[in-house]
C-alpha cells in the first residue's frame, strides 16, 4: 500500500520537475553555448573581408583583429585595416558590455581624428559592409531575450532554433532566429528581421575549427542582405590564443598609431 502511495506522489511530482517553458529552454541553450567559450583570455587573427554588390562585383580588404576577454562584462575588440590603400590605417575599437550600451570608436586616416560611434547609430553599416556596428560587438547573453522555437536539421546537423530579441536600445533588428548545433553548441545561422519585421539579412557560419581543444571559431562568415542583394564574406586565418594581450592594447588614444 505504501509503495502505491509513493508511486502516486512520484507521478504527481515528475511533470513539475520536467516542466520547462520555451523561454527557460532557450536561455538554458544559449547559456550552455556561452559557457563553452569561456576562458580563451585573448586572441589575434587575420581576416579577408570581401564586399559583393548586387551584380557580383567584389572588393577585398585585408584586416587584423585582436580580442580581449573581460570576465563579467563584454569583451574588447580592435580591428585594423591594412589594404587596400584607401582604407589603410583605419582602426575600429569596441568595448562590448552586458547591460549598458557598447562603446565604439573609429579612426579614419582621411579625417585624422577618432570618431565615437553614437549608440543610436548601431544599425549603420560597418565600413560599407553588410555587417552593422551592432554585429561587430561581442555576443553577451544579457543583451537579448530567448525563446526556444523548434528543433531543425541544417546542413546535416541537428540544431536548436531560438528566437532572440534585443533588449538594448537603437537596434536595427526586432528579432533574430538563431540555429545552434546540438553537438557542440556552435551558432550555424542567424536570420535578422528589420524594424518592419521583414527578413533583412542571413548570416551563415561555416568551416569551424577548434583551438586549444575547446574553442570553436568559424573561419568563414557570410552576411547576405535579402533586401538589397549585397553580401559580405569574412575569411579568418592565423588564429592565436593567449598571446599576452592586456587592457593597454585596447586604448582609444592609440587608434591613430595602429599601422
Amino acid at each position: 500500500m505504501h509503495s502505491w502511495i509513493s508511486l502516486l506522489i512520484l507521478l504527481m511530482v515528475m511533470p513539475l520537475v520536467q516542466a520547462e517553458t520555451d523561454t527557460e529552454k532557450g536561455l538554458a541553450i544559449i547559456t550552455e553555448a556561452d559557457k563553452r567559450d569561456l576562458g580563451w583570455q585573448d586572441s589575434t587573427a587575420e581576416m579577408l573581408m570581401t564586399l559583393r554588390n548586387r551584380q557580383g562585383k567584389e572588393s577585398v580588404r585585408e584586416i587584423r583583429v585582436k580580442n580581449f576577454e573581460i570576465v563579467g562584462d563584454g569583451d574588447k575588440g580592435l580591428t585594423v585595416f591594412d589594404k587596400p590603400r584607401d582604407v589603410k590605417g583605419t582602426a575600429f575599437l569596441t568595448y562590448s558590455h552586458s547591460l549598458v550600451p557598447d562603446e565604439q570608436w573609429i579612426f579614419l586616416p582621411a579625417l585624422k581624428r577618432v570618431k565615437r560611434i553614437s549608440s543610436n547609430n548601431k544599425s549603420g553599416p560597418f565600413m560599407g559592409s553588410e555587417f552593422a556596428y551592432e554585429d561587430i560587438s561581442s555576443f553577451e547573453v544579457p543583451k537579448y531575450s530567448y525563446l526556444y522555437v523548434r528543433d531543425e536539421a541544417l546542413a546535416g546537423q541537428n540544431c536548436f532554433v531560438l528566437e532572440t530579441r534585443p533588449l538594448y536600445k537603437h537596434s536595427g533588428y526586432t528579432k533574430s532566429y538563431v540555429w545552434i548545433d546540438k553537438l557542440e553548441y556552435r551558432i550555424q545561422k542567424i536570420d535578422f528581421y528589420d524594424r518592419k519585421d521583414s527578413l533583412l539579412k542571413t548570416q551563415r557560419l561555416t568551416d569551424y575549427k577548434q583551438y586549444l581543444g575547446q574553442y570553436w571559431r568559424a573561419l568563414t562568415i557570410t552576411m547576405e542582405n535579402k533586401q538589397n542583394g549585397k553580401s559580405t564574406t569574412l575569411k579568418w586565418s592565423n588564429y592565436q590564443f593567449k598571446t599576452g594581450l592586456t587592457d593597454k592594447d585596447f586604448q582609444k588614444n592609440d587608434l591613430k598609431r595602429q599601422r
